[in-house]
């Protein structure tokens, strides 16, 4: 069940950050949003560049930043990779764990102050490592999602954010777990390898007891970034909603 709810929350993250990008890049011009989460775009491409690179494909058109309005990342994802399967889960994992890795890092060294407050005082209020197999425990779970969030928020509020450490810790934090959006041109292929991924660790870890020790102790700041774009995601909806209904009344007008 720990593999499962792994999965689960992974595809809860990678869905969310793609809700989130998207809305705010309805919101200001997709140009300023991707320079704005240009650290993060950094360390998505380079993991994208090392999938193609471990997998033995060529690396090509790779930007930052393209050339049109919307600012996007580029980068050519080959249709056919010379590792049918592992080639496929490489490419669209890497990114997403290169991020996940940074994120990691980030709370190390940086977000102590923030994170480790997290840890303390809101341990109660993580993702659950089991998943719901009810309609009352599902709902159960989106109770929990939203006191997650409620938490993380919380926290950062009561963290002392004069420190620069704490402020590029979430700094980083945002780039970081908004830009867990899967590359345009290999965003099934991402979706897909999660899925295989959470098949392959399970797998993995019953032959080496380990592995769920780790996922064990990286779980605080799992629920972190399950919480900080849930947070974010209900933030950029409301907003949108209340520009489109100014823009629908002065429409009327």
């Amino acid at each position: 069940m720990l593999y499962a709810a792994l999965t689960f929350w992974l595809l809860v993250i990678v869905f969310s950050a793609w809700g989130v990008h998207g809305l705010w890049s309805r919101l200001v011009k997709p140009r300023v949003v991707n320079a704005v989460l240009l650290p993060g775009t950094l360390v998505a491409q380079l993991g994208h560049v090392l999938g193609l690179l471990v997998t033995g494909n060529a690396v090509s058109n790779t930007r930052l930043m393209g050339d049109d309005e919307k600012g996007e990342p580029t980068s050519d994802t080959p249709d056919k990779h010379n590792l049918p399967v592992l080639g496929a889960v490489l490419v669209g994992l890497l990114p997403l764990g290169a991020c996940a890795g940074c994120l990691y890092l980030a709370a190390r060294f940086l977000g102590q102050g923030i994170l480790g407050r997290y840890a303390t005082e809101g341990g109660m209020w993580s993702v659950p490592l089991k998943l719901p197999v009810t309609l009352s425990g599902a709902w159960d779970l989106l109770h929990e999602v939203l006191n997650v969030s409620e938490e993380v928020l919380g926290t950062i509020l009561r963290s002392d954010l004069r420190q620069w450490m704490n402020v590029v810790f979430l700094y980083l934090a945002v780039c970081l777990t908004v830009r867990m959006t899967p590359i345009e041109g290999n965003r099934r292929g991402a979706v897909g390898a999660i899925a295989l991924f959470g098949v392959l660790i399970a797998v993995l870890g019953h032959l080496i007891p380990q592995i769920e020790d780790a996922i064990g102790s990286a779980w605080p700041v799992l629920s972190f970034a399950v919480g900080m774009l849930v947070f974010l995601l209900l933030v950029s909806l409301l907003v949108s909603g209340v520009v489109g209904l100014v823009q629908v009344l002065a429409h009327n007008e």
